[in-house]
């Protein structure tokens, strides 16, 4: 292999196989490709190898744990992002490997190493009242507020990430009976949710009185834009969230501690559906999980759930006269002698 083989290969893997052959989003695209930059940082400042004369022989194991520690401690990546750049190295050498397998016993060896276990933080949501409080906020006396509430509905009712509702354009909602939402999700998944009741009558005469970019066509129009008639950012979903929890905080019925994302909507909306009994695998499709141990974290997050389900299972078993063990004087004679 020659010297200078790891900027081809790494030009081959970004632009060619991660798309073509693994078909991923450019989302995880560009974090690889982030990834990367700062490993290719990391190499010319720490160890003085310059990233176009940067050799496959020199990718050991000592240098991915090198970086590993560099990014964690002089950058002060959490564990998550530590991980999240350990697999997106493993996806690049799982890659060369096939590939070119020249030194496929040091690529191995950086395989082997282990991602980071971490500490898992409680799912963060919010009660039913809560999020009607929320709701509540919003003046619907101007087309920004009546555009915030229809927002912050459908983000809730179809537990849509982030990303998903940015992309929403006109085409994706069926208003006809039975309505439903199309999502584009992670890894080139689409799925279909139902939209209910209110939220279905917000949309319709949202849509009815939105402003349409007339450069495009009617069913291409994004269904959020900013006053600008622009793509909504994931940042200004946050940003018009944030200004109405601090609304909200002005009723004493919502105390709410933890930070509201975005993310929150999808794990309140999640957390609902589990109290109000809907199967575990409804749930999992509804979230557009691929795997239902991913969506069991909300069952283990539900702690009145928990308690209600231990309480009818609970068999009193114990005798009716508890004994009086201070009544008992032979008791302090008995464990003094226990161990003679």
């Amino acid at each position: 292999m020659k010297d200078n083989e790891f900027p081809r290969h790494l030009t081959g893997f970004l632009s060619q196989y991660l798309p073509g052959q693994k078909n991923v989003s450019t989302h995880t695209i560009a974090s690889y490709r982030d990834t990367f930059k700062l490993f290719l940082t990391f190499c010319e400042k720490e160890r003085g190898f310059f990233p176009e004369k940067l050799a496959m022989q020199l990718i050991t194991k000592e240098l991915v744990v090198g970086f590993l520690n560099w990014i964690e401690k002089e950058r002060k990546s959490s564990i998550s992002t530590r991980n999240q750049r350990l697999a997106a190295l493993h996806s690049f050498l799982r890659y060369i490997q096939k590939e070119f397998p020249d030194n496929l016993y040091e690529m191995q060896k950086i395989l082997s190493i282990p991602s980071k276990k971490k500490s898992k933080p409680m799912i963060s949501y919010l009660t039913g009242n809560e999020m009607k409080i929320l709701l509540e906020q919003p003046d619907l006396s101007t087309r920004a507020g009546r555009r915030d509430l229809v927002l912050m509905a459908v983000l809730y009712d179809t537990a849509a990430r982030v990303q998903e509702l940015v992309d929403l354009r006109v085409k994706d909602i069926r208003l006809s009976d039975p309505a439903v939402i199309t999502l584009h999700g992670k890894g080139q998944k689409t799925r279909q949710v139902p939209i209910m009741g209110k939220t279905k009558e917000l949309l319709k005469r949202y849509v009815d009185e939105r402003k349409l970019n007339r450069g495009i066509a009617e069913l291409e129009n994004l269904l959020f834009v900013n006053q600008k008639q622009q793509k909504l950012s994931r940042w200004g979903i946050s940003y018009i969230i944030n200004k109405y929890v601090k609304m909200a905080k002005q009723n004493p019925a919502f105390t709410v501690g933890l930070t509201v994302t975005p993310h929150v909507f999808r794990h309140s909306k999640s957390m609902h559906l589990l109290q109000s009994g809907v199967c575990l695998i409804y749930i999992r499709d509804f979230l557009g999980h691929s795997d239902c141990s991913t969506t069991e974290v909300y069952a283990r997050a539900d702690s009145e759930m928990k308690r209600k389900a231990i309480e009818n299972a609970y068999q009193d078993l114990m005798p009716v006269g508890l004994p009086n063990w201070e009544e008992d004087g032979s008791l302090m004679k008995w464990l003094n002698s226990l161990c003679e």
